[in-house]
């Protein structure tokens, strides 16, 4: 059907010019964003890099997830789109119980997608097991420093090995200092350089380092030879403001090294400190699909990408059509699933409700309240039919249902809708809406013309409500 109009053609040229008044480029990018302009203004946002590296951690992560059982070739299949999807470093999970044959073929399911991805092995402990890494082709391994002294005996696995079988694990090499947690990285690192691998050095529980252990450290891990030097906030117990501290004085002590960080999203602020983070110099984010991890997780992939790429103007290299996809595929291979309006890949991300005043917004720019285009992440925009809902809207689902109707028939159907809402504390779905469009295109007209359906109390408050207050966002 044909729609009253609402505005002019001559309005809503108007009303795109004011738009267009009000944008600027880089900060709006017709059929990708519109964010405001004051974030990429120099005098806003900071001095930010041209790029930024992101590391992919979700193989390595979805090991410390609860009940997470998947196949080899699961997880192979998953590595694929890691690596198809643009993320320009990948950590896949550890040695345990993969023999090299099993690291190799990871290696080629990385280099097989994208032979510019970088494969990184973790938890690495031993020489020989650098020596593993290097013969299986990886680009980099990490060698985990923890960050305190004596107290990072409590993460030992050993320690708690030789105790259930009533052994004694402590001898004249168990660490009783920092200089001793230290000692036993060095070598490691100096080993990994010597067969051509980045020595990648996560210092963790960054924010329990001092001044003095920071430099101490920094010091000793890049005299070692370390490539990068990774800050790990496990307990995501660090401030975007404390992470940009971190990484200034990371920088200072070690120019030549690059620097990347782990942030974990205890307080909704993991996406937060990376961008402190890299505007403060550093180098690389560490991260994962939909944030998985441990406890309140990871920064999320997605989100971070777009923040840097939308927000920021910072071009990461991933191809971000391919982010929902992604994110889809994460949840069928840990079986953890994301909150409805969890940011860019949820499935609600791009729903603002049914009232007409939101849905018809996209006719005139698409770019008002969805701030992204949800295809250029490869998501879709909901348009939800709710007791809210007018006219304009029932008739758009209506003609996506391929239902022909008149204005007075729209209006009938909307007032059994709402009626069938209320009665049944519902919402109604397309099965539901076709079906009462056929029952009122069944019904012989009557000899009164129908009443129009009665606005709802929210529609009777858009009345009577100042137009900008009600429907600001």
């Amino acid at each position: 059907m044909d729609k009253p109009a609402v505005f002019t053609d001559e309005e809503i040229t108007r009303f795109r010019a004011e738009l267009a008044d009000r944008r600027s480029p880089g900060a709006y990018e017709p059929g990708r964003w519109s964010v405001s302009p004051l974030t990429r203004r120099p005098d806003v946002r900071g001095p930010m890099p041209g790029s930024v590296r992101l590391r992919d951690a979700t193989l390595r992560s979805v090991e410390t997830l609860p009940g997470v059982v998947a196949s080899t070739e699961a997880k192979e299949a998953y590595l694929r789109r890691l690596a198809g999807a643009g993320v320009r470093e990948v950590v896949t999970a550890g040695l345990a119980g993969r023999d090299d044959k099993a690291l190799r073929a990871e290696v080629e399911v990385i280099k097989g997608e994208n032979p510019d991805c970088r494969a990184v092995l973790p938890l690495l402990r031993t020489t020989a097991d650098i020596d593993r890494a290097a013969d299986a082709g990886y680009d980099a391994v990490q060698i985990w420093v923890q960050g305190l002294g004596e107290a990072s005996l409590i993460y030992n696995p050993a320690v708690y090995q030789q105790a259930w079988r009533g052994e004694d694990w402590r001898g004249t090499s168990t660490p009783r200092g920092r200089a001793d947690v230290l000692a036993r990285a060095l070598p490691l690192i100096r080993h990994a350089r010597s067969r051509g691998l980045h020595a990648v050095v996560p210092m963790l529980m960054v924010s329990f380092l001092t001044d003095e252990i920071l430099d101490e450290s920094v010091i000793a891990l890049t005299a070692a030879g370390a490539t990068e030097l990774t800050l790990f906030d496990g307990p995501g117990a660090m401030s975007p403001e404390a992470y940009a501290q971190l990484v200034t004085r990371t920088k200072e002590l070690a120019p030549g090294v690059e620097v990347g960080l782990h942030p974990h999203n205890t307080f909704g602020l993991a996406v937060a400190c990376a961008v402190a983070a890299v505007r403060a110099g550093a180098d690389v984010v560490e991260l994962s699909v939909n944030g998985y991890c441990g406890g309140p997780g990871n920064a999320d992939l997605a989100a971070t990408a777009m923040a840097f790429e939308a927000l920021y103007g910072v071009r990461t290299g991933i191809r971000t059509e391919r982010l929902t996809e992604l994110a889809r595929a994460g949840e069928e291979l840990t079986g953890y699933h994301l909150a409805w309006n969890h940011p860019v890949t949820g499935t609600s991300a791009f729903s603002w409700g049914g009232m007409d005043l939101i849905t018809q917004e996209t006719a005139v720019d698409p770019l008002l309240h969805n701030c992204l285009e949800p295809a250029l992440v490869g998501n879709t925009r909901q348009v939800p039919f709710t007791p809210d809902s007018g006219p304009y809207t029932l008739a758009d689902k209506l003609t996506a249902l391929g239902v022909d109707t008149t204005v007075a028939q729209v209006d009938e159907i909307l007032r059994r809708a709402r009626d069938l809402m209320k009665r049944e504390a519902r919402l109604l779905t397309d099965a539901d809406l076709a079906a009462l469009a056929r029952e009122v295109a069944e019904t012989p007209e009557s000899a009164e013309e129908p009443e129009s359906a009665a606005p709802t109390e929210a529609a009777e408050v858009a009345e009577v409500a100042d137009p900008p207050a009600r429907t600001e966002r």
